[in-house]
């Protein structure tokens, strides 16, 4: 519950767009961010890719790691 999924992209060492698990979307950054971002919350397949990365990178990893540090 306490796991969030967050992609950033960035251009010019400027983050530019974002996806969060937790938003549920790409939100920009930048003038450029924002419309790449438009553009990719309108793909409905891009958007279940990256809601689906919570689940097969960091639920599946959580564990292991944790059990690491201990």
């Amino acid at each position: 519950k306490d796991i969030e999924y967050i992609r950033s992209y960035y251009f010019n060492k400027k983050e530019d767009t974002r996806f969060s698990s937790s938003v549920g979307k790409f939100v920009g950054f930048t003038e450029r961010g924002v419309r790449v971002a438009a553009a990719w919350n309108k793909d409905a397949s891009k958007l279940s890719a990256m809601k689906a990365q919570k689940e097969v990178y960091c639920l599946n990893h959580v564990q292991i790691d944790y059990n690491n540090i201990l």
